[in-house]
This record gives C-alpha cells, sequence and structure tokens, in this order.
C-alpha cells in the first residue's frame, strides 16, 4: 500500500497540541482522523512518537504520513430518500426512525450512506470510507434532519459549526411524566457508562460538557410533550438528560423502562430531530429547514388527547 509522507518544521511562536497542529497544516481531514494518524504510529516529533497532546515547540520536524485510502466496497442501494434541499456542497435529508445512519461491523446494508451512495457520487471523504459525507449523527430510532457535506471544505465549515455551537438544532420529543417547569437547562456532564459500554450516563470522569434547553409544548395526563434545543452534540444527549432528571423519552428501550415505558409500542423514542440551521459553507447565507413530526408520532399524540 502507498504511503504519503510529509515533512513539516514547526514556525516560531507555535503553542499548539501535536493534533491541533497537524489539522491545520492537513486542512482535508479532521482532527479525529489526525489523532487515529497519531495513535498508529504515523505522525512523528523529531522521527519519535509523541501523543496527541504533545505541544509542538519551534524547530521540531514533524513528519506526517497519510496512508492510501482503502478503496471502499459499501453497496449503493436504491431507497426513497426524503431529501429536503440540495446543491453542490450540501445536503438535508429527513431521516426515519430506524434508518440507522451508516455502516457499522454487523451492519453494512440499509444504512443511509447506502442510499446517499447510490444518489450522489459527491460526498466529502474527511470521516472516512465507512462515513462519506457524513458530518454529525442522530440515532438510528430517533427520526429527523441530518446535514450531509457534499465535498471536504463543505464538511470543514458544517464541522466548525458545530464545535462552535452556531448550528441550530431543535427536536420534539414526549417524555414520561409531568415536567414541571415551563422551561429549564440541563446542562450535566456527559460519558461513557461505567458498567454498560453500549450506554452513555451522566458522570464526572471521562466526560464532556452537555447542555440540553428544553420547553414544554403540551401537557397531557401522563406525559409532556417538550421541544429541546442542543446547545452541544453529545451521544444521546437528549435521551441521558431526560433519564436524569426522571422523565425518559417515551418508548425508549436504553434510558427507559422498557415495555412498562412503551404502551404505544413504537420502534423506538419518541424524538423528531424537526429544526435545523446553519451558515452555507460557500454563500454564507443562513439557512433554516424544518421537518414535520412523522405519522406515527402524530398519531401517538392524536391518542393522548
Amino acid at each position: 500500500m502507498t504511503k504519503e509522507h510529509n515533512e513539516y518544521i514547526v514556525p516560531e511562536e507555535t503553542d499548539q497540541r501535536l493534533d491541533h497542529f497537524c489539522s491545520t497544516l492537513s486542512g482535508d481531514y479532521s482532527r479525529e482522523y489526525i489523532k487515529r494518524l497519531i495513535a498508529a504510529g504515523d505522525v512523528l516529533v523529531n522521527g519519535q512518537k509523541r501523543k496527541a497532546s504533545y505541544h509542538v515547540k519551534t524547530g521540531e520536524i514533524i513528519t506526517l504520513t497519510i496512508p492510501e485510502p482503502v478503496a471502499c466496497h459499501m453497496q449503493a442501494e436504491d431507497m426513497a430518500l426524503d431529501i429536503i434541499y440540495e446543491d453542490d456542497d450540501v445536503l438535508i435529508v429527513n431521516k426515519p426512525q430506524g434508518m440507522v445512519v451508516h455502516p457499522a461491523p454487523g451492519n453494512s446494508s440499509g444504512t443511509l450512506v447506502n442510499g446517499l451512495l447510490f444518489h450522489t457520487d459527491n460526498l466529502s471523504k474527511i470521516n472516512g470510507v465507512m462515513r462519506p459525507g457524513i458530518v454529525h449523527r442522530i440515532d438510528k430510532d430517533t427520526s429527523g434532519l441530518l446535514m450531509i457535506a457534499k465535498n471536504n471544505a463543505a464538511h470543514r465549515s458544517l464541522s466548525e459549526q458545530l464545535k462552535e455551537h452556531t448550528i441550530l438544532r431543535r427536536y420534539y420529543g414526549l417524555v414520561k411524566g409531568n415536567v414541571k417547569p415551563n422551561r429549564g437547562t440541563v446542562d450535566m456532564p456527559i460519558g461513557r457508562h461505567e458498567q454498560l459500554r453500549i450506554k452513555m450516563a451522566v458522570v464526572e470522569k471521562n466526560s464532556k460538557t452537555a447542555i440540553t434547553h428544553f420547553e414544554v409544548i403540551k401537557r397531557y395526563a401522563q406525559y409532556t410533550l417538550l421541544r429541546f434545543e442542543l446547545e452541544t452534540g453529545r451521544t444521546h444527549q437528549i435521551r441521558v438528560h431526560m433519564e436524569k432528571i426522571g422523565h425518559p423519552l417515551a418508548g425508549d428501550p436504553l434510558y427507559g423502562k422498557g415495555d412498562k415505558n412503551n404502551p404505544f409500542k413504537t420502534e423506538g423514542q419518541c424524538l423528531h430531530a424537526h429544526t435545523l440551521g446553519f451558515i452555507h459553507p460557500r454563500t454564507n447565507e443562513h439557512l433554516v429547514f424544518r421537518a414535520p413530526v412523522p405519522p406515527a408520532f402524530k398519531e401517538i399524540l392524536k391518542k393522548l388527547k
């Protein structure tokens, strides 16, 4: 396999982590990808391996080795995608409940990425061959809007907006119980659950800041319909925060109470990514998209009335 070797000399007055420094040198690759290269020994400082957190010093020689891209053998699949918007840079899709965003071990077909590969040949490559175009994710059983990048420049712009918390992301969710305040904020750090590795949890160790704003839309006898706005975007963030404050999402198989929390027999949690807003990577226009809650969700709300 052919590898691309690049050498750089750290300039004066540079005080950056190794992963930060390398990601600015090679703008086509995300910092997560650079971190993987560092862990694999493909990034050397004066010929030696260093951690991603190492602070580079003036005059040091950074050797950056980029492996040849692995050929993507994922199957493009013809499927009916609900595309809300598309141009040369971005694509907005309304993902149905039950669809996985990208392939993973044991789940190589039927994903959104399989459908995107059939729909277009233009998808960003920053996140690797298994996640072309994918800037962010929503859970398999969460429906709603996703941004797809059609080139690396668009991907970098959208990723930076996510990092700076300037992307507008609003969700509608049905939770168990009567949420007393009309609005509020859950500010609790989230990390991997210490015992159950498939779950996330509110933990102090090895966690990241997570902030969820919520507002009551409608109260029912035993449930509350909430509108959420994400300030951060941690894995399972809304689900974890709602469980923590005693109001798990209706139908949530992982953070709810199983069948006891799912009298509606849904396929998963009643959560929908309704609104998505961002600055267009090329035109700098502020775009906002909305997708109505799916029919199954509407039917549940109708029954609750």
